[in-house]
């Protein structure tokens, strides 16, 4: 059944902060009832105390908006780290948040632009075409030119640091993570939320990106419009397509799963080998695929600068050679921050051990002229990898989040590419060795 526009959103700290702490205690009482169960029935499964978690908490964040959404996405695409019950439910914020109603669109606008928005262009669509968790997007027309025009929440600039916070303890809980961990995740990740509500920052990225990337095949970028754009508006050409979520689930020929997964591979190693800036938020929500096979990339708040000195020790591990000069790997480890200043002997000794078995892994599709990012063989060791980290009691004491800034979001969108060319089934040549 289809959500009512949503009217208001909460914008005091208080307000927000009693909303999720009552979630807070709504997922405790969910664990007294699964528990109290299971006493009852011990081979009472967890899947009940998920999808009943899953539902509250993203209840709730989707009620907010902004940054406390915007964790659950980024969630979503973890699938190694979190029950299936909490990936299905949060990658609705993807593009199927509940929407904002048109007075507060008409609010909004009066804000920018002194106007409603049916003054500023010829024609507007008082509901949503898609809502996500820092803003959603409406369709417009202007002298007969489709377009979209994207509109940010209310307040959603003004909360993430405070949202962030009170997120932390239900974001700890899910990730099983500790303070010391999730400060240094969410630090970068407030860094990068902040530019995210800037839309003004985005056009400028996404028009630099977009026109670089005119040699790569495939690709579609869309014209903005900056008469027509704010600080929380953002006015771009409309492209028409299907949902890459959809295009994945559709009965489409290797050929054409295969075509797609090239052109976006291509484009990522692009910006990472020749830009050093990259599109940092690879989830499906993000792209488009037209009728022709290629690919609308809609979105450019979130944008990685990648310096030379991390990307030339970064990408380095990546060349097969690499793995066996242990020299040279600990130099590396120490520039990029994998290792610590108070790390033991023995502790190094068991990271390298962790650091190997990894690498040996998540570069492999760079060891081989093509590969095939459907075989489930592979994902599935990157799953059973994580799974036996999480229970090694060893490595608990040696703290999860390691590695510079930068790493933390080249790492995140690495994986994210992985994902979308594991949904398409592709099989792509390597043609951009980062190492070269």
């Amino acid at each position: 059944m289809k959500k009512e526009p949503q009217k208001k959103i909460p914008t005091s700290k208080v307000k927000r902060a009693s909303k999720i702490l009552g979630t807070g205690a709504k997922v405790g009482v969910n664990y007294v009832k699964h528990y109290t169960k299971k006493l009852v029935d011990p081979s009472l499964s967890k899947e009940d105390l998920h999808q009943a978690n899953a539902s509250d908490i993203y209840d709730t964040l989707s009620e907010l908006k902004g940054s406390a959404l915007k964790v659950a996405q980024m969630m979503s695409m973890d699938d190694q780290v979190l029950p299936k019950a909490y990936q299905e439910k949060f990658a609705l914020a993807q593009y199927q948040a509940p929407a904002l109603s048109y007075p507060l669109i008409i609010k909004t606008f009066k804000k920018h632009f002194d106007v409603a928005p049916n003054e500023l262009f010829d024609s507007f669509s008082k509901e949503a075409v898609h809502a996500a968790s820092i803003g959603q997007v409406h369709l417009a027309e202007k002298n007969g030119q489709k377009l979209a025009v994207k509109i940010q929440y209310p307040g959603v600039a003004d909360s993430i640091s405070s949202d962030l916070k009170l997120v932390k303890p239900l974001a700890g809980r899910l990730f099983n993570m500790n303070t010391r961990d999730l400060n240094h995740y969410l630090e970068e990740v407030e860094s990068k939320l902040i530019e995210e509500t800037d839309y003004l920052l985005e056009l400028e990225r996404g028009a630099l990106i977009g026109d670089k990337s005119q040699s790569l095949n495939g690709l579609v970028f869309p014209k903005y419009y900056k008469e027509k754009s704010s600080k929380q508006v953002l006015t771009m050409d409309w492209i028409d397509g299907v949902p890459f979520g959809d295009f994945c689930k559709s009965e489409k020929e290797d050929k054409a799963r295969n075509e797609v997964g090239q052109n976006l591979w291509d484009f990522f190693l692009f910006q990472m080998k020749h830009l050093r800036l990259v599109h940092a938020d690879p989830h499906p929500g993000n792209f488009l695929i037209t009728k022709d096979n290629k690919i609308g990339v809609l979105d450019f708040g979130c944008v990685k600068e990648i310096s030379e000195h991390f990307a030339s020790n970064y990408f380095e591990l990546l060349r097969p050679s690499t793995l066996d000069d242990q020299e040279k790997l600990n130099t590396i480890y120490q520039e990029i921050q994998f290792f610590r200043k108070e790390d033991t002997e023995e502790d190094k000794k068991k990271l390298r051990e962790i650091y190997h078995e990894s690498l040996a892994l998540l570069a492999k599709p760079f060891h081989q002229e093509q590969f095939d990012f459907g075989d489930p063989a592979f994902f599935n060791a990157i799953f059973k990898m994580g799974e036996n980290l999480s229970k090694d009691k060893s490595i608990r004491k040696l703290n999860n989040a390691r590695g510079s800034r930068d790493a933390l979001y080249v790492m995140r969108t690495f994986f994210g590419l992985y994902n979308l060319l594991h949904q398409l089934k592709a099989k792509v040549s390597l043609n951009y060795p980062l190492y070269d």
